[in-house]
């Protein structure tokens, strides 16, 4: 499995969702989804129309960890979904594939990333986890506060979450540079 980045550059997050809204709403919400829930894209693919509709807050045991787990649906998104899903029934996929009766794969779900990704002109290395990473790298960022990141992603100590969101390698690197005997 290749090791991903998150996509740090909020212009990129913005043209990245310009590339995806372009391929459609599914896609579109798929990304904003991910960016600001830190959900896993496992557990993002197998969310129905049920587990979303009408609700304040998206309810899931992780298939990582086996945990039960609830995720507020922000406004960042929560306009977007009632939009995606209002002529849908409940026992639909939420991101249905197109040969119905079932979610989009993981692999499929790494494409529709890793090629918006690309087109938008981040040549890191991207795929799926990079929602969720970008999410814990603008999180950290806004809100300072790891041991609450720590507790959203379930990691066993802050400086696991700092080196998965690539905070440890910036502080590193910026105190280096600095550095002059």
């Amino acid at each position: 499995m290749e090791y991903v980045e998150p996509i740090r550059d909020r212009e990129k997050i913005e043209e990245v969702k310009r590339i995806l809204k372009r391929n459609g709403r599914r896609d579109f919400l798929m990304f904003i989804m991910g960016i600001n829930s830190g959900l896993r894209i496992s557990d993002i693919l197998k969310l129905k129309v049920g587990d979303v509709f009408n609700l304040d807050f998206i309810e899931i045991v992780e298939q990582k960890t086996g945990k039960r787990k609830q995720f507020p649906i922000t406004q960042a998104y929560k306009e977007d979904l009632a939009e995606f899903i209002f002529d849908k029934r409940p026992e639909e996929w939420l991101f249905e594939s197109k040969r119905k009766d079932r979610p989009i794969t993981r692999v499929q779900a790494y494409r529709i990333i890793h090629s918006a990704c690309r087109k938008a002109g981040i040549m890191t290395a991207s795929g799926t986890h990079t929602l969720r990473k970008t999410f814990g790298y603008h999180f950290y960022k806004e809100k300072k506060d790891v041991a609450l990141l720590q507790c959203v992603f379930n990691h066993s100590s802050p400086s696991i979450t700092l080196r998965y969101i690539g905070i440890n390698q910036d502080i590193i690197d910026e105190n280096l540079r600095s550095f002059r005997l």
